[in-house]
């Protein structure tokens, strides 16, 4: 857990909007989060503003008594909706890597009921996290948010953004594993220049690889500004709107955390621990994760077929899956406009055969 430095969790009194004191804040949030980021938002805000909530019930289809899996936790938005439409005699599971996350989610899940459980854990995971706690494969409804929470972005000790200074962490757990300064510091030039290809689309990866690794002799990347000035300056300007680092940092936050695969391999579990009939549904939001789902989706909605066969009719593997969404379903312009971090959002449904 998280020890509270009275030196940095200041609570002062201060307008946002016309209204948010810190001391309006739950107990629980003042704890958790830092006096900037309570600063920037109200209580509902910062408890998590839910992203295509409607839509996502809607393709859960969820009813009472249902056992559902919330791949993402974050801070309980969409698993608070969850755990009110399966009553008291469903029951909810959870998987989450951030301590804080969890810690918030819990006092709000809590306030609802104590029919769910609650996985420090990654959901590439999910089968045998599941399999130990004695789960059965009868789950009826998986949803999976791919998104950052709020509080990832706009608290500068995590590391995630550009917006503010801090130090170049980005890790969703940050009780163990390589920061993103380690990663600069410690990754070969040509699985740099992978990663900023592969995870951030960035056709002059060799040349920002072979900066860095050349410049890491004489000096450390440990903060954020220093690093997204370190990019522009190497790179040059980005296009209007777009800092030329933005998916730099996206690319290292992908490697730090190793989202693509677990990405993939969460997925594809639970995509076999559904009940017949159970349905699967996936916000991503951005191209890479959208890719792996559309992939997933589309390989098991389609029988496997056997090449040899002339007739094309010896069926080799029958598929698992039926589509609900053919296309992704993007948020309403209303939406965005109330939620502008909603705008990338895609959301992708299917329902086991």
């Amino acid at each position: 857990m998280y020890a509270v430095n009275p030196c940095i969790y200041t609570y002062i009194l201060t307008d946002w909007g016309g209204s948010l004191s810190f001391r309006s804040l739950p107990a629980f949030v003042q704890i958790f989060y830092p006096s900037f980021v309570q600063e920037k938002y109200s209580t509902d805000q910062l408890i998590h503003e839910p992203v295509m909530l409607e839509e996502s019930l809607h393709y859960l289809n969820l009813q009472p008594g249902m056992s559902v899996v919330d791949c993402n936790l974050a801070l309980g938005g969409h698993a608070s909706h969850i755990l009110k439409a399966i009553g008291p005699t469903g029951m909810l599971y959870a998987f989450d890597l951030d301590e804080r996350n969890i810690a918030v989610a819990r006092k709000r899940l809590s306030d609802i009921g104590d029919n769910f459980h609650i996985f420090h854990d990654s959901f590439a995971s999910l089968t045998d996290r599941l399999r130990r706690e004695g789960v059965p494969r009868e789950i009826s409804a998986i949803f999976f948010d791919l998104g950052l929470s709020s509080p990832h972005i706009d608290d500068p000790e995590r590391g995630f953004s550009f917006l503010h200074d801090g130090p170049l962490d980005m890790r969703f757990d940050a009780s163990s594993g390589p920061t993103a300064a380690d990663l600069l510091h410690t990754t070969p030039e040509k699985e740099l220049a992978n990663i900023f290809f592969k995870y951030g689309e960035e056709r002059a990866s060799r040349k920002l690889a072979k900066a860095i690794v050349e410049d890491r002799k004489t000096r450390r990347f440990i903060s954020t500004l220093e690093f997204a000035d370190y990019v522009e300056k190497i790179l040059g300007r980005g296009k209007p709107g777009k800092h030329r680092a933005t998916t730099i940092f996206q690319a290292l936050r992908i490697a730090v955390n190793e989202e693509l695969s677990a990405l993939e391999l969460g997925l594809n579990q639970a995509v076999d621990y559904l009940a017949p009939h159970g349905r699967v549904v996936v916000l991503s939001y951005h191209s890479l994760e959208d890719r792996i789902v559309k992939h997933i989706f589309k390989g098991k909605s389609t029988d496997s077929r056997d090449p040899n066969d002339p007739f094309g009719s010896r069926v080799l593997v029958s598929k698992t899956l039926s589509l609900l969404t053919k296309k992704p379903i993007k948020p309403t312009p209303k939406e965005v406009e109330k939620n502008k971090r909603s705008r990338s959002a895609l959301l992708r449904a299917a329902e086991k055969i």
